[in-house]
């Protein structure tokens, strides 16, 4: 059973509770808005859930702490974090004083603009493996400029004004991929290059109850390798990131899902129940029912 996936209206009640924003009647497929315009109504933290849209966040000013799987990320002032649908994501906290945009979207929008866009093919930061979804805007008034533009056809809210809705973002992604290539490259360590990867494998193999030994020999080197890889980069041991995994996706399960306990037990580790209630509590502090029954 794939995990669903909070559309729009869904996540809304993850972020604001009972406060509704003012949105447009194509929300479910484009949405933006300055961030400071709804901060006062955020319900932090947001609890790790899984969207059925892209999105982007841009920080003009402040700070979020956002999380794509288990890499938390510090978004400050000219930054800009973009995340793929179908991964899991928090937001930990912002700053009092951030400004900014949110915008999400889904592929689907640019078929209105018969425009043949492949997101993760053309646009890499949205791709589900990306290790990197932070873009630094050192110059962002060209950015900002086509943010202001894509809000006022929001605020329009003319449905026959779709199309130039899709024009405007593929500029908007286009002029990032551009800035993003022309970033200087910097290479990370073999050991950090080494946790991504594993950390990929990780997600990508959550519901196939590896050991940290099997998914070494995935990776083509030994679990004792690995381990000291892990440790250097994280502080953690590989076996400790696949405690962390387990817990992260049995947390969105919990959220999203009306699956009972033990079919989340086995399905995310062949846990005995009463196994995967201690291995929960010990991680988390709460029975997995108790987590389940967090105000969102």
């Amino acid at each position: 059973m794939p995990v669903p996936k909070l559309n729009p209206s869904q996540f809304d009640e993850y972020l604001f509770g009972t406060w509704k924003p003012t949105v447009s009647g194509f929300y479910e497929r484009f949405h933006i808005e300055r961030i400071e315009n709804y901060k006062a109504h955020l319900k932090l933290p947001v609890l790790p859930h899984r969207r059925s849209v892209y999105f982007f966040i841009f920080v003009t000013k402040g700070l979020a702490v956002r999380s794509k799987g288990l890499t938390r990320y510090e978004v400050g002032p000219g930054m800009l974090f973009c995340l793929a649908a179908d991964q899991i994501t928090s937001l930990e906290a912002i700053s009092d004083d951030v400004e900014g945009f949110y915008c999400h979207f889904r592929p689907e929008l640019f078929h209105h603009a018969h425009l043949p866009v492949n997101l993760e093919q053309e646009f890499p930061f949205f791709s589900l493996t990306a290790d990197q979804p932070l873009i630094c805007v050192p110059q962002s008034d060209r950015l900002c400029a086509l943010l202001d533009i894509l809000l006022a056809e929001r605020l329009r809210n003319d449905p026959a004004r779709i199309r130039l809705v899709a024009l405007y973002l593929t500029a908007l992604l286009t002029e990032l991929n551009h800035l993003n290539q022309s970033l200087p490259a910097t290479s990370p360590t073999a050991a950090a290059a080494l946790t991504q990867r594993y950390k990929r494998l990780l997600s990508e193999r959550i519901y196939e109850k590896n050991t940290v030994s099997e998914l070494a020999a995935i990776l083509g080197i030994s679990a004792n390798h690995l381990n000291k890889c892990v440790k250097s980069t994280t502080g953690k041991s590989a076996h400790e990131l696949l405690e962390d995994i387990r817990i992260l996706e049995a947390k969105v399960l919990l959220k999203q899902t009306r699956l009972p306990v033990a079919d989340i037990a086995f399905k995310i580790g062949g846990f005995d129940p009463s196994d995967f209630a201690r291995f929960f509590k010990t991680k988390t502090g709460l029975s997995p029912k108790s987590y389940r029954n967090l105000p969102e």
